[in-house]
């Protein structure tokens, strides 16, 4: 792979933590508020671009942070 397309795949690893947002919302309307699952679902999908698939994985990464975070707020 020429140095170009190395440097084009580490740029795709950085997104933007509003698009990820932006993203989980997405899947969640479409998922019926499944966000996670629904973010699993579409990370099966074929033919999924190398970016896409980052981003899922992001959504579901932040998916469960946030989860974390609301079950600490909740306990105390």
């Amino acid at each position: 792979m020429p140095l170009t397309g190395v440097l084009a795949r580490l740029a795709a690893l950085w997104i933007p933590l509003a698009e990820v947002r932006a993203e989980m919302w997405a899947i969640g309307v479409r998922h019926r508020g499944r966000v996670a699952d629904g973010a699993r679902e579409e990370a099966r999908a074929l033919g999924l671009s190398f970016r896409r698939a980052v981003l899922l994985k992001a959504v579901i990464r932040e998916h469960g942070r946030a989860l974390r975070v609301l079950a600490r707020q909740s306990r105390s």
